[in-house]
């Protein structure tokens, strides 16, 4: 049986800047610049409200909400703003607090992107609007006590799932300083919550598989894994990354979670009435507005031929890599500004540092296949969803994956590469290249949002030459 190592200094100052970076995030980012925050905000506020389900008025889905914590994303920090050069100034928070009074009543808010997702996503962050408003603060003030609760918690999550991580404590923290997850983590996302909870799973999963089942960790992995599944579905299979055949009730235990997860899933499914709320989304292969799939209608097609839908999932993964790759190290606002591009080499660098770094305990081969097995799966299940329930119907290519998505996977992927003992060096470049790394990404979004200014584009660099790419944010104007 194994013993978990304890920390190590350089373990401790990995942790506490993945803190600082986050908390920083959710000061500096202004309102609504994470992807689809204003939705995220609309439900989160839904539910402090006391709203459990949204509500469908014509093709709107959403809920009655203050038409004053409304305005503050529909006239002071709007997202659907044509593509000219944008830079925010702090008058403008000023002002967007002073407007409440003026701003009476209520109003339908229409946020179908996040209708059918579970409450539990949003508990944190609607319990920092609830505190926000009690302390009678305006509405851009508790959406920002909404967010630093959502940071906490996702924090909050990441250090419960680090203390119990019996081996490969460096695989999660050098996937937790990608700038990514400190950005989503410090805004009103949800991935605050699905990132801690997928870290969460995983580290009892190991725990449980490697170091034993006594009743209180037992319980933790099966009241964590229907949580898991509650806040998405795909990232369930983590739990089976602590199977082992041992010959006791383990992996009972662990198949009996997952499945009692799964239950959860269906079940929250049919109380909300399981009918997925379907969008409009700009195409991007064509560029033209269509409407999402029926799940239910694309499903069918995927069963009637698998082998296209194989072709597809290659297609769009070959497509899409690069994307993914820049995507899950950092890409600002709506996926509109790109680091420097020098920093995508340095996260590579810090993540094979962290691999480098060493696992702290010998596993065979078999055990690391059945790893990237597991990591695998749960990418098909990632793409495989967002086919069904984010793709126009029938298309020939996978819509709205977004890098970001695989971010509970990647512990799990640089856990299977890593030795057994350090290389020597790594440690202390790991430390390195995250500093660096941390640094330059928050001086991009600090120096796009409120200095220079950004455009929101979905585009490489504008830079005139390939030396200004490499050393500044873009877009930059």
């Amino acid at each position: 049986m194994l013993f978990a190592a304890p920390w190590s200094g350089v373990e401790k100052l990995l942790l506490a800047i993945v803190c600082v970076a986050t908390l920083f995030f959710a000061i500096a980012t202004p309102p609504f610049q994470a992807p689809d925050e204003n939705q995220h905000y609309m439900k989160a506020l839904s539910l402090a409200q006391g709203n459990i389900l949204t509500e469908q008025r014509g093709e709107a889905i959403g809920a009655d909400l203050p038409r004053a914590a409304l305005d503050i994303h529909a006239v002071d920090f709007p997202t659907d703003v044509p593509p000219t050069p944008r830079r925010f100034e702090r008058d403008q928070l000023t002002r967007s607090a002073a407007a409440d009074p003026a701003r009476a009543g209520t109003a339908f808010a229409d946020f179908p992107n996040v209708a059918s997702y579970a409450p539990s996503l949003y508990a944190p962050g609607a319990a920092g609007l609830t505190i926000g408003r009690t302390l009678a603060l305006p509405w851009i003030d508790a959406f920002h006590v909404g967010r630093l609760v959502n940071a906490v918690t996702g924090l909050m999550l990441l250090i419960a799932s680090l203390a119990l991580l019996p081996f490969g404590r460096n695989a999660m923290l050098a996937t937790a300083l990608l700038p990514t997850f400190a950005y989503q983590t410090g805004s009103l996302s949800p991935d605050s919550v699905i990132n801690g909870l997928g870290f969460l799973g995983l580290a009892l999963a190991l725990r449980t598989g490697f170091m034993g089942a006594p009743p209180t960790r037992s319980a933790a992995l099966v009241v964590t894994a229907p949580v898991l599944a509650l806040c998405k579905g795909v990232y369930l299979p983590l739990i089976a990354a602590g199977l082992r055949w041992t010959g006791d009730r383990r992996p009972w235990l662990m198949l009996g979670a997952m499945a009692l997860g799964a239950v959860a899933f269906i079940g929250w499914m049919h109380y909300s009435g399981g009918s997925q709320a379907l969008y409009h989304i700009q195409s991007r292969k064509t560029g033209e507005t269509m409407m999402t799939a029926p799940l239910r209608d694309q499903l069918a097609i995927m069963v009637a031929d698998p082998a296209a839908y194989a072709r597809i999932l290659t297609s769009s993964v070959i497509e899409r890599a690069p994307v993914y790759a820049l995507q899950i190290v950092g890409r600002f606002g709506w996926n509109a500004i790109l680091l420097p591009l020098l920093a995508y080499p340095l996260a590579a660098l810090m993540l094979g540092a962290g691999v480098a770094s060493g696992s702290g305990a010998r596993f065979g081969i078999g055990q690391r296949l059945w790893w990237l097995a597991v990591a695998a799966g749960g990418a098909l299940l990632v793409e495989t969803a967002m086919y069904l329930t984010g793709t126009p119907l029938g298309a020939d290519y996978i819509q709205g994956t977004q890098g970001r998505y695989f971010l509970p996977l990647l512990p799990l992927l640089l856990l299977a590469l890593s030795p057994d003992q350090p290389v020597r060096g790594a440690p202390r470049l790991l430390l390195l290249t995250a500093i660096t790394l941390t640094l330059v990404a928050a001086a991009t979004a600090f120096d796009s949002f409120w200095v220079h200014g950004f455009i929101t584009r979905d585009g490489m660099p504008p830079h005139e030459s390939i030396g200004r790419a490499l050393l500044l944010p873009s877009p930059r104007w």
